[in-house]
């Protein structure tokens, strides 16, 4: 019984996290993860580097 309560749990996060990358992307967003300042925009494509721990709007 135990063993169904953790892959229910574990089921239901991973759902959501799939359903979070899923809305993001139907929205338009290409940067999952990252604040909004943290993308790179040249030439109209928005590219993100990966990397945002640099950002100042990461750290509070």
């Amino acid at each position: 019984m135990k063993d169904l309560i953790v892959i229910l749990i574990l089921a239901l996060i991973l759902g959501s996290a799939a359903w979070y990358v899923y809305k993001c992307k139907k929205s338009g967003k290409k940067c999952i993860g990252c604040p909004d300042g943290c993308c790179s925009s040249a030439g109209g494509e928005t590219s993100c580097s990966g990397n945002c721990s640099h950002c100042t709007s990461c750290h509070h």
